[in-house]
């Protein structure tokens, strides 16, 4: 199993010779490597934003599970958090999926150029 590494922990940690650009793709590709996260943002692209009462609803998981899924989430940079009133809102950061999207393309594309 992958060790997650929260986001902001990451630029402090880089490993010589890797840039941090790389480990914060590196983490939010990590955030995205499980089916329930996957199907989490999934649900959340849905709307605008979502409250985790919302998101436990949908799914057949405890609501600490869903909690956990989004806190990663939110720690990758992947979702937004916002506080409204007692309840907590999420929302995809639909930008910092297209920077994963545009990483994996350009890694995709300087793998296979034979350069």
């Amino acid at each position: 199993m992958t060790e997650y590494i929260p986001v902001s922990d990451h630029a402090a940690s880089a490993a010589p010779g890797c840039m941090p650009d790389s480990r914060l793709v590196a983490a939010r590709f990590a955030a995205l490597a499980h089916p329930a996260r996957i199907e989490i943002l999934r649900h959340l692209s849905a709307s605008n934003s979502c409250c985790c009462r919302e998101v436990v609803d949908h799914f057949d998981l405890a609501q600490s599970t869903i909690s956990q899924h989004l806190k990663i989430l939110v720690e990758a940079g992947l979702v937004r958090f916002e506080p409204d009133r007692q309840r907590s809102r999420y929302a995809v950061d639909r930008a910092a999926l297209a920077d994963v999207s545009a990483s994996l393309g350009a890694l995709i594309n300087s793998c296979c150029s034979g350069r």
